[in-house]
């Protein structure tokens, strides 16, 4: 070959070292790319945090409308049949037994309270059906210590409708935004304990067989668990106004 033909080694380096780098443009279209990967990953992570957040909420409202059902059954099924001290409209006291009731206001002593449980003293629990500012009603709980006749002297219905109970803070939503809440009492007949009339008041010297409560809410969701009312039997079948005798034997 002709020595003028012959191409130089270094020139052919050169070359080689230029070809091998990486244009702007094929720069640009990788970092599109990887753009492209991050924001549909993003993407991907958002809407699943947005659909485990919505699981979760769905679940506490379940977890809440059965621990509500619980509680109403726990908190009324403990009756204790106490006679306390009730202050008459004249100022004076007497004797009656502390279960009272309407078809927005309940009051009785119970064995059960929402901090203690079963393992605590006797409360004084009051269920209050109360409206709100947008128009739905709430069902809202107070509880107090019970620590004698003379401790409920200041929760007697004193006239008829009872007066609405005082919400504070400490007092206890069991449901919100409902279209209808009521309550209502079950008297049993002694000579046909399966029947009985369901009635919107309870003034009674004994107790009622069972308490219903009513719910319905104002705005249902198919996808969660419905808000179904209550009823509550009262096993306790005795006088509670007739004073205790041992016959003996």
């Amino acid at each position: 070959m002709h020595p003028l033909t012959h191409p130089d080694r270094g020139t052919v380096r050169a070359a080689r070292s230029r070809e091998a780098g990486v244009t702007l443009i094929e720069l640009m279209i990788a970092i599109t790319l990887v753009a492209a990967l991050s924001v549909g990953m993003l993407m991907a992570m958002r809407t699943s945090l947005v659909t485990l957040e919505k699981v979760d909420n769905r679940l506490q409202f379940n977890r809440r409308v059965m621990s509500v059902q619980q509680i109403l059954s726990r908190e009324i099924g403990g009756v204790m049949p106490v006679i306390g001290m009730c202050t008459a409209p004249n100022g004076s006291l007497s004797n009656r037994v502390i279960f009272q009731g309407n078809p927005q206001t309940l009051r009785l002593v119970t064995s059960y309270s929402v901090a203690e449980g079963a393992r605590g003293y006797p409360r004084m629990v009051e269920f209050q059906v109360v409206p709100t500012d947008g128009g739905a009603l709430r069902l809202v709980m107070n509880e107090h210590p019970y620590t004698g006749p003379m401790s409920t002297a200041p929760f007697c219905f004193t006239t008829f409708p009872a007066p609405p109970a005082q919400v504070t803070a400490t007092s206890f939503i069991v449901a919100d935004r409902l279209a209808v809440c009521r309550i209502s009492y079950h008297q049993m007949t002694r000579e046909a304990p399966r029947d009985g009339n369901w009635m919107p008041f309870w003034n009674d010297t004994n107790l009622p067989s069972a308490v219903h409560i009513e719910m319905i809410p104002i705005d249902p969701d198919a996808a969660r668990l419905p808000l179904a009312s209550v009823t509550v039997p009262l096993h306790l079948t005795l006088d509670v106004g007739v004073p205790y005798t041992d016959s003996g034997f």
